[in-house]
């Protein structure tokens, strides 16, 4: 793999301060990056060209490793702030690996998939509108997928599955997010999409609203409120990503909690990711349509 200077002119990333690629057909040995859920092929086929965007941040710069390590992938470029977007098509990168911040992601992803470029998301801010956006790029250019994951770590995916699971079987749940105090969006996307998913499941089985006889409160004391149920923000320096889900029914409760204690956490679930998409066409939302949970 070569560094070379940014060209100037043309579409640019965001991200990092160089630009890494690596032409067709090279590629170096790596050191293995936890536990692997490639499938059984790897290594049989030709390697999937994957490039990162966001590549010098904490998750961007570990995914760099991660991708490098896949006996199944090609590393051709890890792109940052200022970096030209055109270096993922010079390059013939087939995923991008998408971690920069919420004001780049629209038009990085515009350009991807403009180019057929698959994508794996892990970039936050996420709203109704952005989605149908993004949903209306993928309707002019069949055969392109995207996932958008709010959590990349599988026990954080399971977390979301476990609630959703128990939700209808207790009285009150609440939902506790707690993240070091450089994350920008509160609540945390996996918080607001557990949420979501403990009111679906509720709604689906009928249940009634929580007991809640809450008459006062200051500002944000009862949290935010997620489709009924409500979502708390803790920011602690120490701390990196953490979730409970508190559950409550007549004499016993039950929390369902997972700790992320580093950013090599969420790797598997990037890896998985950027296989899976290149056979998913259309935007696919949250990780949890690539595994076999039902």
């Amino acid at each position: 793999m070569r560094i070379r200077p940014v060209p100037q002119g043309g579409a640019r990333a965001r991200g990092s301060d160089e630009i890494r690629t690596t032409p067709p057909g090279s590629g170096r040995p790596a050191r293995p990056h936890g536990f692997d859920l490639s499938g059984k092929e790897a290594g049989k086929m030709s390697k999937l060209r994957v490039a990162v965007l966001g590549a010098k941040g904490r998750i961007g710069s570990e995914a760099v490793r991660a991708v490098e390590a896949a006996d199944d992938m090609e590393l051709v470029a890890a792109l940052g702030r200022d970096d030209r977007l055109e270096t993922l098509a010079e390059t013939g990168a087939q995923v991008v690996v998408e971690l920069t911040t919420p004001a780049s992601v629209m038009g990085n992803l515009d350009f991807c998939v403009r180019h057929g470029i698959h994508a794996v998301v892990g970039t936050t801010g996420w709203t109704d509108d952005r989605l149908a956006q993004l949903t209306g790029l993928l309707d002019r250019s069949p055969g392109t997928g995207v996932l958008i994951a709010p959590n990349f770590s599988i026990g954080a995916v399971l977390t979301m599955k476990f609630a959703q699971i128990a939700a209808p079987y207790f009285e009150s749940v609440e939902v506790v997010e707690l993240h070091h105090p450089n994350k920008v969006d509160a609540p945390s996307g996996t918080a607001t999409r557990t949420a979501q998913l403990i009111a679906e499941a509720r709604r689906k089985a009928g249940s009634a609203p929580a007991p809640d006889a809450t008459v006062t409160a200051l500002d944000g004391a009862r949290g935010a409120d997620v489709d009924g149920v409500p979502v708390h923000a803790v920011r602690l320096r120490g701390l990196l990503a953490h979730q409970e889900v508190l559950l409550g029914g007549e004499g016993e409760t039950l929390t369902v909690r997972h700790d992320s204690l580093h950013h090599s956490s969420f790797m598997p679930g990037i890896l998985l990711g950027t296989r899976r998409v290149v056979t998913t066409p259309g935007l696919t939302f949250g990780l949890e349509h690539f595994l076999d949970l039902n």
